[in-house]
């Protein structure tokens, strides 16, 4: 019989231990703030200035015209999107993928794209000035047609344009 009840308190106390170290270790889930997402939408013309889209996905989106000035788009999903003549003015695309989006025409005066990734994407006609694209992945084709256009220093990390490129001459 003390056998069976000192077996008893041993497997109380392992399951006590046990529940403290859970309870002591556990890291609460944190509901994501941006669920919200914009894939295949058509968002021609829309007005998200000033506003934090970070993480948000547009994934396919439609965004001619659209207004980004000064939003954030901070590890943004920008992919297969239409940008033509968009504002992007003073918006931060810090670590936003920007993969094989037409911004032709668009405007990213001052915009941020420290560590974005800007593969298969079109820039024609795009002003540039005082853009920072410091450990941007760009194809060297752009960079090369990006260089012969790109001047100023971005106001909010003090990169000359030309040096986030890394422009010859």
């Amino acid at each position: 019989m003390k056998k069976i009840l000192r077996s008893i308190l041993s497997l109380i106390t392992i399951l006590g231990l046990a529940w403290l170290l859970v309870m002591f270790t556990a890291k609460p889930v944190i509901a994501q703030i941006n669920t919200i997402n914009y894939n295949n939408a058509s968002l021609e013309n829309r007005d998200f200035s000033n506003t934090d889209l970070t993480g948000v996905n547009f994934v396919a989106a439609e965004m001619r015209g659209t207004n980004f000035k000064g939003a954030n788009l901070t590890n943004a999903m920008l992919t297969k999107g239409v940008m033509l003549k968009a504002n992007l003015e003073g918006a931060n695309l810090t670590g936003a993928l920007v993969d094989r989006v037409t911004l032709d025409s668009a405007n990213l005066k001052n915009a941020i794209f420290t560590d974005a990734t800007l593969t298969r994407s079109r820039l024609f006609d795009a002003d540039i000035t005082g853009a920072d694209f410091t450990n941007a992945l760009i194809d060297r084709y752009q960079v090369n047609l990006m260089c012969e256009r790109a001047s100023g220093v971005n106001p909010v990390t003090g990169i000359a344009t030309r040096d986030s490129l890394g422009c010859r001459n």
